[in-house]
């Protein structure tokens, strides 16, 4: 069952236009939600016909669906329960409502008649698509009216609004505000629309004068000093790329030496030294000066003469230290090469042509010399990468004649590696042990090394006894490229101390070949743990020797009780033997 009633906003009870009857009387009738809701405006009486209670909403809710249900006197379902739909019909209830506050639209400067600025888009609550949700756009009010009335439109029914009768100027008016109403056929809403007017880039910057005349300063003038200010203006709108002013140097500077900062506030430019002069280079500099703005002249627009300047600047000669062609010079060269071979060169040129000589600072090792006159380098005593293998010194260049100036560079000489050192023991090993008597064959491992540059694989040793005599008792026996294992092959060892030689070999080009000695020490052991009288730590007794210094200590205490007993005895006999003496002593008259 469905029906249909229109959306109110009037409180009371209103009759449906349906009922539900059940076909026998004393039926007890009552409505069902299908879904729970804030409010339920519906009600039915117990002769079937249902009401609307509260007020409906097409806006709040368009449609319901409930249940009528018929029960006896008993409570007991009588039938299944009816589903009813109703369907709330719209009316103009709802008046349009603006987008915003303030809808803001821009339009430049040199905008052509006709152009779309924007759209307003205004809303209405009520049914979409019907008569209720029509809206209509007018434009009642434009301020400021000049420089005429009328001079933007909008769509009756889209709201799309559009310049009317003529370009606009932002210098004559740079905002204008519309009045815009806007109806449905009831209702009447005013919205406000800003138009704001955009400047365009049809103005070129101006130099205040287009020479700024000569300028001289020495060539060792610092880097960073302002040497002149210029200025220009610009009449489009302040403080936006079509009034900023950017200057550059289109003539008289290829090398870069000069370098111009703008300040955003006025459009000052500052000229200043980017770079050192150099007399010897460019000794006068006619330069040329040109304002441009960062966005695009409109077209129609061009730079003319009016944008640019000219100036001249003077350099004089300064006597200059010599510069060096690069600041760091490198090699490469053997560290096996012979003595006296050329290893680099340098090169430095005075800016006044005077004559250089070389020397060298830094030599530590007393490895290089230098030519004097050529800048070439020569070793002069072997090299060692293992020493250093980047070796770095100071070279010095000081003009002949004149004032003595001089400059410095670096020298790198980097040296590469050959295979000139044997392999060797990583460290020391003087606690390889094993317990005598040895019950079983025993192993050790050791590790070895080498000092020369090792490849990105890292070293490949390969390891031997270096005694065929010892092949019976042990076996060397490889781990990996820097380990091995020194394993015993019987049992029957002698306790003492054995100095066992092993070969190794690096493999390198040519390979070289070193003997190392392992002391391995077969030694008594003691709850596990092997003594040495002749091999402890430094201040740490052995057992032997703490027993002996404990005996020596009771020793000298038993001589100690024993001296003063004998000493205590011969007193009291001394004592006795002068007492017995007074007893005998006559008596003189």
């Amino acid at each position: 069952m469905s029906c249909t009633f229109r959306s109110t906003t009037k409180q009371g009870q209103f009759h449906l236009p349906q009922k539900v009857r059940w076909n026998e009387p004393g039926a007890q009738y009552s409505l069902v939600e299908k879904e729970k809701l804030p409010r339920f405006p519906f009600s039915i009486d117990q002769e079937g016909d249902i009401y609307v209670n509260q007020p409906l909403d097409r806006e709040e809710k368009d449609s319901y669906v409930f249940y009528a249900v018929a029960k006896d006197e008993l409570g007991k379902p009588l039938a299944f329960p009816l589903q009813i739909h109703v369907k709330v019909n719209d009316i103009n209830d709802n008046p349009p409502t603006c987008p915003s506050t303030m809808t803001i639209f821009e339009v430049q400067e040199n905008e052509k008649i006709g152009s779309n600025i924007g759209t307003l888009a205004a809303h209405d609550m009520d049914e979409a698509n019907t008569i209720n949700s029509v809206l209509e756009y007018r434009i009642v009010d434009q301020t400021p009216k000049s420089p005429r009335e009328e001079l933007f439109l909008v769509q009756t029914y889209t709201g799309v609004f559009q310049l009317a009768l003529q370009s606009l100027k932002k210098q004559d008016t740079p905002q204008y505000h519309l009045t815009v109403e806007v109806s449905d056929k009831d209702f009447k809403t005013l919205c406000h629309v800003q138009i704001n007017v955009i400047d365009i880039n049809d103005q070129i910057p101006i130099f205040e004068k287009p020479d700024y005349g000569n300028l001289t300063l020495a060539e060792d003038t610092a880097v960073g000093s302002i040497i002149l200010v210029i200025q220009a203006t610009d009449a489009d709108e302040p403080f936006t790329g079509s009034s900023k002013i950017l200057y550059r140097i289109t003539q008289g500077d290829s090398e870069g030496r000069l370098g111009i900062d703008t300040d955003p506030q006025n459009n000052t430019g500052y000229v200043m030294i980017k770079k050192p002069l150099d007399f010897e280079t460019a000794a006068i500099h006619n330069i040329v000066f040109q304002a441009e703005n960062p966005e695009p002249l409109v077209p129609g627009v061009e730079y003319n003469a009016s944008s640019f300047a000219t100036f001249n600047l003077f350099v004089t000669d300064v006597n200059e230290a010599p510069r060096f062609s690069q600041q760091v010079f490198q090699a490469k060269v053997s560290e096996d090469v012979a003595v006296g071979t050329k290893v680099g060169n340098v090169t430095a040129k005075d800016p006044e042509g005077l004559d250089i000589s070389y020397s060298l600072r830094g030599d530590m090792r007393g490895w290089l010399k230098i030519d004097p006159v050529t800048g070439e380098i020569f070793s002069v005593a072997p090299l060692d990468r293992e020493a250093e293998s980047l070796y770095r010194v100071q070279v010095v260049a000081t003009e002949v004649g004149g004032s003595s100036l001089s400059s410095i560079a670096s020298f790198h000489l980097t040296l590469m590696d050959v295979n000139d050192n044997p392999p060797r023991l990583v460290k020391e090993y003087t606690g390889l042990l094993f317990c005598y008597p040895l019950r079983e064959a025993g192993s050790l491992i050791f590790e070895a090394t080498d000092d020369d540059q090792q490849s990105s694989r890292g070293p490949h040793f390969t390891f031997s006894l270096g005694s065929e005599s010892l092949q019976n008792d042990w076996e060397v026996s490889k781990i990996n490229g820097t380990h091995a294992k020194l394993s015993t092959k019987h049992t029957g060892f002698e306790e003492r101390v054995y100095n066992i030689p092993i070969l190794i070999n690096d493999g390198g080009r040519p390979p070289l070949e070193g003997t190392v000695s392992l002391p391995v020490t077969f030694c008594t052991c003691v709850e596990g743990s092997c003594f040495q009288p002749t091999d402890h730590q430094p201040g740490m007794p052995t057992v032997g020797m703490a027993v002996g210094i404990l005996l020596t200590t009771f020793l000298v205490i038993g001589i100690i009780l024993a001296v003063v007993f004998i000493q205590m005895k011969n007193k009291g006999r001394d004592n006795v033997e002068n007492a017995q003496a007074s007893e005998v002593k006559p008596l003189r008259n």
